[in-house]
């Protein structure tokens, strides 16, 4: 997995929110599509989709997780309704570029959070959700060529 630490601007995203298992998250990207494609909104440049993650899933009841999925948008762009803003604040972030279908993104996130991050000594920062940057399209490759970053927040 490719390793990468950088500093990440400021974001703003038309997003959909999403409560509980982070795993059940599926929905609310099919939401996202289904609002902010007629809208336009991945048309913008720059614009990426990004699912958020808020909690720690080791230390936060499953039930009360908090996610969303979101698209990056520029400032002035109105949003649709049914989306709702997200403002992710600029920071430092390790970043773990996983190459494979979204189905291994669990096994990816445990081999960043129990291994990568620990040999990197770098530590978390806290207040700053973590979140997946999709680096390519499912509709235009196949689940073993897709690119996703995982993105954890550092000091």
């Amino acid at each position: 997995m490719k390793t990468d630490t950088r500093t990440i601007p400021a974001l703003r995203l038309a997003a959909v929110p999403h409560s509980g298992a982070y795993n059940q998250i599926g929905p609310a990207f099919r939401k996202l599509g289904s609002l902010a494609g007629p809208a336009g909104l991945f048309a913008h440049s720059g614009a990426i989709v990004m699912g958020i993650y808020k909690d720690d899933p080791t230390t936060t009841p499953v039930e009360q997780l908090r996610s969303a999925a979101g698209v990056v948008i520029p400032d002035g762009v109105a949003l649709p309704n049914g989306l709702a803003e997200e403002r992710l604040t600029a920071g430092r972030f390790a970043c773990f570029t996983h190459a494979g279908s979204y189905d291994t993104l669990p096994g990816a996130w445990k081999k960043v959070s129990t291994e990568l991050m620990p040999a990197s000594g770098l530590r978390r920062r806290r207040g700053a959700p973590s979140y997946e940057r999709y680096l390519n399209d499912p509709s235009q490759v196949p689940p073993e060529q897709l690119l996703t970053e995982i993105c954890i927040p550092v000091e």
